[in-house]
């Protein structure tokens, strides 16, 4: 079991970390209401690009399902074949080069965790320009997480319910 740091000791150990440790595991419960903000159809494949544990995987909705996983030898960035949906909690610290390999997959949805630092106008920006809208946004917080995280969900060909601005005001 994950030992409980304040929010203080927390946001000290992430910055001062030597390297990135991009394993956070994702509660069963949680991960389960993400799946469940998806809806899809019996015939779609699900993908989860960082399985880990399972506790996504595990708990999608039907058998077509297939999983990369880097610690057992299956590079998301190596993966190719035709999916309809990503639903997954990826490793933040190579967030935009995921968000790439998203797009390029091409799925019907993209359903990522993303971190509060991780939501930027300008990534909204390059989901929007390959024809992703934003339609979900579901916020959460766990407790040996670095602060509030998200759950977003990109659909192709459809509007997006946020707005933003990539200026920067002075």
């Amino acid at each position: 079991m994950a030992s409980k740091k304040s929010f203080s000791a927390q946001n000290t150990a992430i910055k001062t970390r030597k390297s990135p440790n991009d394993i956070f595991i994702t509660p069963l419960e949680l991960a389960k209401q993400h799946i469940d903000m998806i809806d899809y159809e019996p015939h779609e494949i699900w993908y989860d690009p960082f399985m880990n544990d399972g506790s996504y995987y595990n708990q999608f909705p039907n058998e077509n399902k297939v999983w990369s996983e880097i610690l057992e030898g299956r590079d998301f960035f190596d993966f190719n074949d035709k999916v309809d949906i990503i639903c997954s909690n990826p490793p933040f610290s190579m967030f935009l080069k995921i968000i790439n390999k998203c797009i390029e997959l091409q799925p019907r949805v993209i359903s990522l965790v993303f971190s509060s630092h991780n939501l930027t106008p300008k990534r909204l920006q390059i989901m929007e320009e390959a024809g992703y809208g934003l339609t979900k946004l579901h916020m959460f917080k766990v407790y040996v997480w670095f602060g509030i995280t998200y759950v977003l969900q990109f659909e192709k060909n459809k509007p997006s319910i946020i707005t933003y601005d990539r200026n920067v005001w002075r």
